[in-house]
């Protein structure tokens, strides 16, 4: 089996958003979608306060809410783990984004483009109206790059071009991609040995998505 996560180690993140314009460079997401965002948190009491950056966004879940109230069934879970929308079956309803609890997905009624005079030839080319406008968006793990990189017989997690953008980006090493299900690949290693969290636990969501923040037993 293959079971694709991935993991945050709060440890390294500097909050410097590289992922965050890596996910909109890659993905074209228009302005108001931001798929991958760095929360800024205070952390502690005063006078022993710290900063905590905090990446988040769609966390791929076993169990996923957004599935199981999406009358249309545009929203969909891979055997991999990767949660799917299907735009030529969304219907904008947005009960998916009621129910989803990291408020991980997105719908503009109309797109804007950052400048006053429209969207440019790169906009145009960059952002597909299909998958932003009238419907619902959200993180995909840059499936697209996955798949074209198995298909090639590429390593997800190990080859960058068939790991997600934001990951390729990260400067400080904090983001990583791949098989839980595989013993040997960095994100197994990485929750073995070390203790992690995931947003949410109690609502039984499953996330793929790990933060470590601290050794584990050795």
């Amino acid at each position: 089996m293959t079971r694709f996560v991935m993991v945050a180690d709060l440890r390294r993140c500097v909050g410097c958003q590289t992922c965050t314009a890596a996910c909109k460079e890659n993905n074209g997401t228009p302005v108001g979608v931001q798929w991958r965002r760095v929360l800024d948190i205070e952390a502690g009491e005063y006078p022993d306060v710290s900063r905590v950056f905090l990446p988040t966004g769609c966390q791929h879940c076993d169990k996923p809410p957004c599935m199981e109230v999406c009358p249309s069934t545009a929203t969909g879970k891979r055997a991999d783990g990767l949660v799917t929308i299907d735009y030529d079956l969304c219907i904008g309803c947005s009960y998916c984004i009621m129910a989803c609890p990291y408020e991980a997905r997105f719908k503009v009624e109309d797109l804007v483009y950052p400048y006053e005079e429209g969207a440019t030839a790169a906009d145009q080319a960059r952002t597909n109206p299909a998958k932003f406008d009238g419907v619902v968006s959200k993180c995909t793990f840059c499936i697209d790059r996955i798949d074209a990189g198995l298909a090639k017989g590429l390593v997800p997690g190990r080859d960058m071009e068939a790991t997600p953008a934001c990951v390729q980006g990260c400067i400080s090493g904090a983001l990583r991609f791949g098989d839980l299900d595989d013993p040997g690949s960095d994100v197994a290693t990485l929750i073995r040995d070390n203790k992690w969290f995931r947003q949410h636990e109690a609502e039984g969501t499953r996330p793929g998505f790990y933060y470590l923040w601290d050794k584990g037993a050795l």
